[in-house]
């Protein structure tokens, strides 16, 4: 090699060092408008979905998603606090885009369109933690370290491939187990006015359930709520086995649907591990509601009581991504918590969970009110997938339970008022005789455990004892 050619080597040696050196471009855009919770940006094409920084002038940076778009701007909310904020501050892409490729180097693969989701932890590390939407501890045990990461977005899965629901999941509660029978797989709702004992109820399952896992969604309830909840009603047993995911109230509405996703999204993750899993989610009622404080806030037209479509077709989404997975694999069984504002079943949202479910657990407040507990209204609850999980001689004692219960309630004002005549009709006479037993098969106290096969025997024993 003669010397001009050692130069000319030396020399491409030391600009290629240089030009690695150097920071690729950065593509930024401008903020110019703030709109209540909507932020209004230029200067940047993203796809919807893609997070945002969005940095201040004093240091430090608010969170973002992009929600919209209108010509050149993009519309996004914040998943933080957004204090600080200044007319033009600048807007980055959360994930830095690659450098042009150097020749001779290979080309960047192709970015599909959910790659922008966000990937959060999942993964036995979260057994015993608590979280928030973004997968950050709030326990003060510690940051998560080497745990695998999943997409929030889910693929849909074939509903022909699904494993169908054959198998009941006792969930420790007797009225549920026995006159309720839940199946693997199946998606409930749990329709609850405010103050009727539906935390505690959850509680219960969360602690007594047969599952392998337990994955709880907290989703825009009371901060004080949280904690009561981790520590009085789970208890550190039943904690062990669960992840708790946490967006209260004060957290922004996109946080709120992304503490949904990451809920479903660690169920899913079990679920393909073919475990069997256990999601409550509490509250589908505050779920929607972000979501129409989103559309609101983006131009989006109400229709039903103040909630835009999104609301509506955002609920099946989310509820879809429950249930069994592929032949012979994990499932999912998913108890939704909806709050019936003013004790209304008819409710939108209330209306609408009840039609995408596989059946809906009520709590009375009138039951609540005469300290019978757990409060569950068994005449108007249902469980549509109970005929492929008990035998004939099971359906029959329930109908029978039913039957008898429902004649009664619909006396009650006769009996109490001292019009019952007995002898008069058989089938009352026989509902005012079993009525103690049957009141008392379906109260259970808050620390009192049974099993699927006790729940069976002792509805059995209210028919059987003279």
């Amino acid at each position: 090699m003669n010397e001009l050619t050692q130069n000319w080597c030396r020399y491409l040696s030391d600009h290629r060092e240089r030009v690695g050196a150097t920071n690729p471009i950065e593509v930024a855009g401008r903020l110019v408008r703030v709109n209540g919770l909507v932020l209004e940006a230029s200067g940047l094409r993203l796809a919807l979905g893609s997070a945002c920084r969005i940095l201040l002038n004093q240091g430090g940076e608010v969170e973002a998603e992009v929600v919209g778009f209108n010509g050149d701007r993009i519309f996004m909310m914040p998943t933080n606090n957004m204090v600080g904020l200044t007319p033009g501050a600048r807007v980055l892409a959360a994930d830095t885009p690659p450098p042009r490729p150097v020749l001779g180097q290979p080309l960047a693969p192709h970015r599909r369109a959910s790659d922008h989701a966000k990937h959060l932890p999942v993964g036995d590390a979260l057994l015993g933690r608590v979280l928030d939407g973004n997968g950050r501890p709030l326990d003060g045990l510690g940051p998560l370290e080497q745990t695998p990461t999943r997409s929030l977005q889910s693929r849909p899965l074939n509903p022909l491939a699904r494993t169908p629901i054959s198998e009941p999941l006792g969930v420790g509660i007797r009225a549920i187990d026995a006159l309720l029978t839940v199946g693997r797989g199946q998606r409930l709702g749990l329709f609850a006015g405010s103050g009727v004992g539906k935390s505690v109820l959850i509680g219960m399952m969360a602690r007594y359930t047969s599952a392998d896992v337990i994955v709880v969604g907290l989703i825009g309830e009371r901060g004080r709520e949280v904690k009561e909840f981790i520590q009085l009603n789970l208890g550190q047993d039943g904690l062990q086995r669960a992840v708790v995911i946490a967006a209260p109230a004060d957290t922004s509405p996109l946080m709120r649907l992304q503490g949904a996703a990451y809920a479903a999204t660690v169920a899913e993750h079990f679920r393909d591990q073919g475990r069997h899993v256990l999601l409550i989610m509490d509250s589908l009622t505050r779920y929607a509601m972000a979501q129409r404080e989103i559309a609101l806030a983006i131009g989006e037209p109400p229709v039903t009581r103040g909630y835009p479509p999104s609301a509506f077709a955002r609920l099946p989404e989310l509820v879809e991504r429950a249930g069994n997975g592929l032949a012979g694999g994990g499932s999912i069984t998913a108890f939704y918590t909806v709050l019936v504002e003013g004790d209304d079943q008819q409710e939108p949202i209330a209306d609408a969970a009840r039609a995408i479910l596989d059946g809906h657990i009520v709590l009375s407040r009138t039951l609540a009110d005469q300290g019978h507990y757990p409060a569950i209204d068994i005449e108007q609850s249902i469980s549509r997938a109970m005929h492929t999980l008990v035998d004939n001689a099971q359906q029959a004692r329930i109908r029978q339970f039913k039957q008898l219960f429902s004649r009664y309630e619909r006396s009650r004002d006769l009996i109490a008022v001292g019009a019952y005549q007995p002898g008069n009709d058989p089938v009352l006479d026989a509902a005012v005789n079993l009525y103690p037993r049957m009141e008392a098969f379906l109260q259970q106290g808050i620390d009192e455990f049974e099993s699927v096969a006790g729940a069976r025997e002792k509805l059995a024993e209210v028919f059987s004892r003279s």
